[in-house]
This record gives C-alpha cells, sequence and structure tokens, in this order.
C-alpha cells in the first residue's frame, strides 16, 4: 500500500513538473521573440533590400544587352556588353548577400527552435523514466502485492490523467522535429542557392575581364590622350596637401577645361568690318539638378553622411561593406579625373559629372577606368578587395558635400 501511494505520489509530482516545465517554455519563448525581434527584423530588411538589388540589376543588365545588340560600333557595342556583364555581377553579388542574410535568419529560427525543443523534451522524458520504471516490475509481483482496491482505483485515475498529458506533450514534440527538419531543408537550399550564386559570379567576372580586354583594343588609339590626361593628374595629386584640396584641383581643372570647350573657334574677317556686330557674349555652363545617380557598388550601409568615425572624423560621404572582390560601377555619367593610388586611401576613382557634381570612391583593390575616359551610368570602373572590404562614396556640388541618400532612395 505504502509503496502504491508513494508511486502515485512521484507520478502526481512528475505532472506538476511538466506543467511547471511547460509555462516556464512558453514564458521563454515569449521573452525570446521580444529581444530577438528587432535584430530578426533588420535581417528580414537587408534579405528585401539584397533582393530588390538583384531585381534591378537584372533589369538593368537587360537594358544593357538590348543596346549592346543595336549598337553598330564596334568599341559601343562592346562597351555596352561590359556595363551588362557588370550588372550581372552586381546581380550574382546581391543574391550573395540574400543567400547570407536568408541563412542568418534561418540560423536565428534553429537556435529559438532548438531552446523550445529541449524545454518540452524535459519534462516528458522524466514521465517516461517514470512509467518506464513502473513498467519494469514483473506482472506477477503487481498482482500479489498488498493494498486495498482503493489504492488501485487512485493508481488508475492517476495513470488516466497521465497518459493524455504524455500524448498531448508528445504531440507537440512531433509537430516541433517536423519544423526542425523543415528548417534544415529549408537551410539546405539557402546554402545551395549561396553556392550558385558565387559560381555565376565567378564565371560572370571571367567574362568581363575579356570583354575588357576587347575594349581597350578597340579603343586603343585614345591611349596617347589618356596617357597625357594621366600624367596631369598625377601631378596635381602630388601637389595636393589631402584628398580635399585633390579634389578642389581637379574641379578647378576640369572648370577650365569646360570653359575652353565651349568657346567658339575663330571667327573669319567679315567682308565688311564696319559691319561686323559685336562677338556674342561666352555663356557660361548653367548649375542644374542633381544628375541620375546609383550606389557604385552592392553592400550594407555602415556609416551615414554626417556620422563620426572612431578617429573624430565626420563622415562626408556613404560607407558601405561589400562582399570580397566585388564589382564596381559608375554611379552616373561623367568623365574620370583620377583613378590609381592616393596616399592611405588605397585606390581611388574621382569622376566629373560635369555642371559642378563631382563623385569620390575610395577603398578600392584595383580601378579598371583611365583618367580621361568617358563613363556612363553602369560601366564597371573598379574592383575592390578581399574580406568584406569598406568602400566609401562622396558625392559633391562645387565643392561641397551633398548626401547621396536621397538620390538612391536608402531611407
Amino acid at each position: 500500500m505504502k509503496r502504491n501511494l508513494l508511486i502515485a505520489s512521484t507520478v502526481a509530482g512528475l505532472m506538476a513538473l511538466a506543467a511547471t516545465r511547460l509555462l516556464a517554455a512558453n514564458d521563454s519563448a515569449i521573452i525570446l521573440s521580444g529581444t530577438a525581434g528587432t535584430t530578426l527584423a533588420q535581417e528580414q530588411q537587408a534579405l528585401k533590400a539584397a533582393r530588390r538589388q538583384s531585381d534591378e540589376a537584372r533589369d538593368r543588365s537587360a537594358r544593357l544587352e538590348q543596346q549592346a545588340s543595336l549598337a553598330r560600333d564596334e568599341a559601343e557595342q562592346a562597351r555596352r556588353r561590359a556595363a551588362a556583364v557588370a550588372a550581372r555581377i552586381q546581380q550574382a553579388e546581391a543574391d550573395i548577400q540574400a543567400a547570407q542574410a536568408r541563412i542568418a535568419i534561418i540560423n536565428r529560427m534553429q537556435r529559438a527552435q532548438a531552446s523550445r525543443l529541449a524545454a518540452k523534451q524535459e519534462p516528458v522524458v522524466r514521465l517516461t523514466a517514470a512509467l518506464q520504471m513502473m513498467a519494469r516490475r514483473p506482472l506477477a509481483l503487481a498482482l500479489v502485492q498488498p493494498g486495498s482496491v482503493g489504492d488501485a482505483v487512485h493508481m488508475r485515475a492517476v495513470l488516466g490523467q497521465v497518459l493524455p498529458v504524455i500524448e498531448q506533450r508528445t504531440a507537440g514534440l512531433r509537430l516541433e522535429l517536423d519544423k526542425s527538419r523543415a528548417l534544415r531543408a529549408t537551410a539546405g537550399q539557402a546554402a545551395d542557392a549561396l553556392g550558385k550564386a558565387q559560381a555565376d559570379r565567378k564565371d560572370r567576372q571571367t567574362a568581363l575581364a575579356a570583354l575588357e580586354a576587347q575594349k581597350r583594343v578597340a579603343a586603343r588609339d585614345y591611349g596617347a590622350n589618356a596617357g597625357m590626361e594621366g600624367e596631369r593628374a598625377l601631378a596635381l595629386g602630388e601637389r595636393a596637401r589631402d584628398i580635399v584640396d585633390l579634389m578642389d584641383r581637379l574641379e578647378d581643372a576640369g572648370d577650365l577645361r569646360d570653359r575652353l570647350a565651349a568657346l567658339s573657334g575663330p571667327l573669319l574677317r567679315p567682308a565688311r568690318p564696319d559691319q561686323a556686330g559685336a562677338a556674342a557674349p561666352e555663356r557660361t555652363a548653367s548649375v542644374g539638378g542633381p544628375p541620375p545617380y546609383r550606389l557604385p557598388v552592392i553592400g550594407q550601409l555602415v556609416t551615414g553622411m554626417g556620422e563620426v568615425n572612431d578617429g573624430g572624423v565626420r563622415s562626408r560621404g556613404l560607407t558601405l561593406v561589400t562582399q570580397p572582390d566585388a564589382q564596381a560601377i559608375a554611379p552616373t555619367a561623367g568623365r574620370v579625373a583620377f583613378a590609381g593610388p592616393y596616399r592611405d586611401y588605397g585606390q581611388i576613382l574621382i569622376i566629373d559629372h560635369g555642371q559642378g557634381w563631382t563623385t569620390l570612391i575610395t577603398g578600392l583593390h584595383r580601378v579598371t577606368a583611365q583618367v580621361g575616359d568617358s563613363v556612363r551610368q553602369g560601366d564597371p570602373v573598379g574592383i575592390t578587395g578581399a574580406e568584406r572590404p569598406n568602400i566609401t562614396i562622396e558625392l559633391r556640388r562645387n565643392g561641397r558635400p551633398v548626401d547621396i541618400v536621397p538620390l538612391v532612395g536608402l531611407g
């Protein structure tokens, strides 16, 4: 009799423990979702942004390929095809970024699901252990065991209450296990998508290198002028005190070049000098609105304009972290004013867009454009470095920094 009562009280205690564990598991799930909601929302936002960038790059590549097919000039055709392949590379980079964000979300969901599964498994394991202990008792011993009929009825009532709890909890465990298998399958799909995007980018980078060589051959007659422009830019870089002074010097040189180009040619001597009118006044280029702008690289924003870095320097542009060896393109049409290494900024690129607008890109590993090149929006201009480099983009208007965010819709 005492043994039956002891077993019954033990099972009842385990039931109470199971109920307590269930409440604790529910509370922990609520706390977990509350604390991780913001971070998870940010990861989901990054996933949406990467997918949007991938769609935009795919559409841009399709337009450029159509333009390349319609081009009659060999050099122009090679140029448009190179821009189309660069857009395809950026599409693959956006796909890589999306796959990485998706994997991060899945990992977070798996950790939360594993925590819930462990919380639900522990009380069920304790109940199962107690029932197994009772089941190991020989049937004959149970029949001859002393005790009243009331004890047997009490034991049957306890077991009748335990079995529904076990069925309910095991059903919950089966559901959690199904979720675990679904998450593992989703993680496998995300890993496959990441591998495919990486392979696609590598193939397109190889194709772009071949097109770049073809483009250089088609434009080889331009080499002499580009060399003179490059030497002039290097001379300005040596005399500049810092990168701001370098941009000011390049802007001044660009303004002078534009004014000289705008001058009319020599006028013929009129047949009747006494009837010649006054020369038309020189027209100055008016400063228009901002050019159609696009970020030159695919990446995540880490520093906004006006933020102060660890060194106490206020940012004059945007800093993005990119994939290793990411493709950089011209953010809008212009003329390359400087291309190459500059002090501790790494490989930099300065593009003069005309009418007082200038773009500075720093942190590149390799610059593929040359000084004097006329670039259109989307033309490949450089490659970033390894290990997720930081690329800084500054846009200036008449020497003053301009916020890029409203132009590209990052807000």
